[in-house]
């Protein structure tokens, strides 16, 4: 029996985590189970009817999850029955050795021994599971959840190209959507933009969903890490350079605003160039035209800037580390980007949207957000903000178990969050704030249990309430010092905020 190589995409009407299945079987209807439960899912599933469109497909696109039918073959009925399926797993585990791969079997009830053989040989080869035709919806079901989970999150905005995430901004807070509307608002304008906040709250997210929403959205989106390029390396990656400009310049090569031309350029992390390069920078930005390095060529150019920084950029400019004609000439619109810490409603979106994303990475199924985490993170200070919260539920996600995410079962991770001064429990808060208003100089005139306290109050400022760090810097042990805020307290209530 011969049958023309086909291959077919069933979306549903709703896609929006942008999950993949394939589906490797010449016997489309017979998998109609995986298809109904992947549409009510909001998962793409594509169909290949052998190996080679399979292959094909799983070069063209990501996939989260592979169903591959045992006796997949191709037209010759003379081959062994699993050795083309086998060999195509064999193909992926190589390429993708994380890849969630199920195998099908269609054979009948009574060679139940074959599937029982079948089934060791697919396990050890690396799959995950394996089931036997007719499906049954409970056990395609579980599969899903287990690995395509699609927890219900609040998506403030996102864009997709194919199959494809170009960018997903999710929470729910006021203050988010603030930032949101306003990176709209000024997307369609070309007014260079300065995006401000602290490391991990989502500066590049923003940027780029400027970009998208701009005149320029087909035009090219070039993005510099300023920060990751050393002063002799920036120049010439930023305006190119002539061959021969320099040692090791074999050829002519285009910078990185030559590249952006009609687009974007993000110029991340803008606050970390030395001020002689900040100049030329000046000049080109204003002049629209820029040499590449060794060269005598006037380049005109047509870009839109976007900057970004985590630096208080004013405070630079009055150290003479960044230029105030530059800042006034990036800073057409400022966009300041709130910490975690100030936009808590956005956490438990957040989490589940991380759960979604490494579900298959864990080869965990998590159904339930234990209470008392949420308690904590919603408390926590989050210095390194979105990209922390990340690092936190990944790590939990693998070193824990069972269906409910929780911080118990990593100790050290649920003492390293638990310790910090936000959410350490009412005994042992302290009204740190006020440490501002304590005079730390003129330090004449006072006793030295006044000076003890501040020391001791400034410290913990510096190790943000971390007591037992502060204790290590002060050289006293956890207990003293924990004797010392008690009295501080009773002397001067504490204020909750």
């Amino acid at each position: 029996m011969t049958q023309t190589d086909t291959k077919k995409t069933i979306r549903s009407p709703e896609h929006n985590n942008l999950a993949n299945i394939l589906i490797v079987d010449r016997n489309i209807k017979s998998n109609r189970l995986i298809l109904e439960l992947s549409a009510k899912k909001g998962i793409h599933v594509n169909i290949a009817n052998n190996t080679k469109i399979a292959l094909d497909m799983l070069e063209k696109d990501d996939h989260h999850l592979i169903f591959i039918n045992d006796s997949i073959n191709q037209q010759n009925e003379n081959q062994n029955n699993h050795k083309i399926s086998f060999e195509l797993l064999r193909k992926i585990r190589t390429s993708s050795p994380e890849m969630p791969i199920v195998m099908v079997a269609s054979l009948e009830n009574n060679h139940q021994q074959e599937n029982i053989e079948t089934a060791v040989k697919a396990v050890q080869a690396g799959c995950i599971d394996f089931i036997t035709k007719p499906l049954q919806k409970e056990k395609i079901r579980n599969i899903l959840d287990s690995y395509l989970p699609n927890h219900n999150v609040s998506i403030m905005a996102s864009a997709n190209q194919g199959n494809k995430n170009l960018y997903k901004i999710v929470g729910k807070s006021p203050k988010l959507a603030q930032s949101v509307n306003l990176a709209k608002k000024i997307a369609p304008t070309s007014i260079p933009v300065l995006v401000c906040g602290e490391s991990g709250t989502g500066k590049e997210l923003i940027s780029y969903l400027i970009h998208h929403h701009s005149k320029r959205a087909h035009a090219p989106y070039i993005k510099v890490n300023c920060a990751a390029l050393s002063d002799s390396l920036l120049e010439s990656e930023l305006f190119g350079h002539e061959k021969g400009a320099f040692t090791g310049a074999y050829t002519k090569r285009k910078g990185k605003f030559e590249s952006a031309n009609g687009g974007t350029l993000l110029l991340d992390e803008i606050s970390e160039t030395p001020i002689k390069f900040q100049a030329k920078l000046l000049r080109i930005i204003e002049q629209q035209n820029l040499q590449r390095v060794g060269g005598n060529e006037n380049i005109d150019i047509n870009i839109r800037i976007i900057s970004t920084t985590n630096k208080n950029i004013p405070n630079l400019i009055q150290k003479g580390n960044f230029r105030l004609d530059l800042y006034y000439r990036l800073n057409g619109t400022k966009l300041i980007l709130a910490p975690l810490r100030k936009r808590t409603e956005d956490i438990s979106e957040l989490i589940w949207h991380f759960v979604n994303l490494y579900t298959k990475e864990s080869k965990r199924k998590i159904t339930k957000l234990d209470p008392k985490m949420m308690d904590i993170l919603k408390n926590y200070y989050w210095p390194g903000n979105i990209r922390q919260l990340r690092n936190v539920v990944l790590t939990s996600m693998i070193l824990g178990s069972g269906e409910t995410l929780s911080l118990a079962d990593i100790s050290w991770l649920f003492e390293e969050i638990k310790l910090n001064h936000q959410h350490i429990d009412e005994n042992q808060k302290y009204d740190y704030q006020n440490v501002q208003n304590e005079q730390t100089q003129g330090l004449s005139g006072r006793s030295l249990r006044e000076l003890e306290k501040l020391a001791i109050l400034d410290t913990l400022k510096q190790t943000q309430g971390n007591q037992r760090k502060a204790a290590e810097v002060l050289g006293i042990t956890d207990r003293t010092l924990r004797g010392k805020i008690k009295r501080y307290k009773q002397k001067q209530p504490m204020q909750t905020t």
